[in-house]
């Protein structure tokens, strides 16, 4: 049995093969199913972001490349193209790896809340698939526990810093008066809710949302004061905005250079911001080719994100301790439980002896003997007959100058240095 990490993220891949290996989030209980059909895999979770995609796993093999083949082959890439960007964590390693992710250490923005939620809906996807076993819910549990830890007890989230916060950062450096111009915000998760809010903070003058569901955009506009629309209706209102910020799970482009050029034209080739958060992308990237349009990915963000890191840096150091002990504290869960199946072993041994003097002894005092004598005897034979076999294997290791082996018995039967007699 090992556990293991396997994926990618923005340190390893760039955002078009991140965007290759996405999952969407509807054909997550079908993907897990198929992982933990393949061999020696008994327990499976994913988690699939915009900067990330991860397999968790309980799987009876110390081969990895199970994991990466079927990654390959699931997404119709040959082995050799993903091997550069992926990375494979065992056992404490992948324990770690899971509550620095949690924690928002391993994310382009450090200390970010957001990929916890989203490790939660992970969670909650496989739970409900049915691919969770008594390994990586226990694992999960202990996740999110360490995870309110750390948030608990340093200030990793502190500063107000997110892709959300680093797309209306950068918005701002372009427009300086935002109230004289509108936002189009595309998608209606938490990402957009974010940047919706940030905008309306720093004064835009009008913020449109444009989701696939009305009801969900018009649910969000209401806390922001703003206008809800269609995805088919984008091309309508495309013009009338100055800054775009799209965030869907779409698996197509939302936004195409045809629809942006008609756009320009419009607005008399007043240039417009795109910040694409979304992988895969939503907007085009032939539209970053056009004059007027300033079109930047996640990737894009890096710069202005790097900006609002230093005051967690001490934080991250924090937590990292934080981390370090409660990952040694799962591995010992984890190792204890080799030897639940010897304890077992060894209490169903005893009890056979005890339940067999027992009957003995029932018997002895039923034809009359003396009670005090049957319990004295019931006593001795227990004794005797738990500690042969016991006694039997340190009188070989002592003849055969074992010398550890008797310490380590001393220390199971806890027998003081004290208690010997040399």
């Amino acid at each position: 049995m090992m556990l293991l990490a396997v994926g990618l993220n923005h340190n390893t891949a760039p955002v078009h093969i991140r965007e290759r290996v996405a999952f969407a989030p509807e054909h997550l209980p079908e993907v897990l199913h198929q992982l933990t059909e393949q061999q020696y895999v008994s327990e499976a979770a994913i988690l699939s972001t915009c900067n990330r995609t991860e397999m968790l796993c309980k799987i009876d093999s110390n081969d990895s490349t199970i994991l990466i083949d079927w990654f390959s082959e699931f997404h119709n890439l040959r082995s050799e193209e993903l091997a550069p960007y992926l990375y494979s964590y065992p056992e404490l390693q992948a324990v770690r790896h899971l509550l620095r992710v949690a924690s928002g250490l391993d994310s382009m923005i450090l200390g970010e809340p957001q990929i916890l939620g989203q490790l939660k809906d992970a969670y909650v996807a496989a739970k409900e698939a049915g691919t969770l076993g008594k390994l990586l819910n226990r694992l999960f549990e202990h996740t999110f526990s360490v995870a309110k830890q750390v948030r608990t007890d340093t200030a990793i989230g502190a500063s107000p810093v997110s892709v959300a916060f680093a797309a209306v950062s950068l918005a701002k450096q372009i427009f300086t008066a935002l109230p004289d111009h509108t936002a189009l915000l595309i998608g209606a998760g938490e990402t957009i809710e974010l940047a919706a809010r940030h905008l309306r903070e720093k004064g835009i003058g009008r913020i449109i949302i444009a989701n696939r569901t009305l009801a969900r955009a018009e649910s969000l506009v209401k806390e922001i004061n703003g206008m809800a629309i269609t995805l088919a209706e984008i091309p309508e209102y495309l013009a009338e905005a100055d800054i775009v910020i799209s965030s869907t799970a779409s698996q197509l482009p939302i936004l195409g250079k045809g629809a942006v050029e008609r756009a320009i034209k419009k607005r008399r080739h007043q240039p417009i911001l795109m910040v694409d958060i979304a992988v895969p992308r939503d907007i085009e990237p032939e539209v970053g080719d056009l004059s007027d349009v300033y079109l930047y990915t996640v990737d894009d963000l890096r710069e202005i994100i790097d900006e609002g890191l230093k005051s967690r840096q001490e934080a991250a150091q924090q937590a990292e301790e934080i981390i370090n002990t409660q990952a040694a504290h799962f591995m010992g869960w984890l190792r204890s439980l080799s030897a639940v199946s010897t304890i077992h072993a060894y209490r169903q041994n005893t009890d056979q002896i005890r339940a067999a003097e027992v009957r003995k002894a029932m018997r002895l005092l039923a034809a009359g003997h003396d009670p005090e004598e049957v319990i004295q005897h019931l006593a001795r034979t227990l004794t005797n007959k738990i500690t042969h076999s016991p006694s039997a294997i340190m009188r070989r290791a002592g003849f055969a100058g074992r010398d550890e082996f008797l310490q380590s018995a001393r220390e199971l039967l806890g027998i003081k240095k004290s208690e010997l007699n040399d």
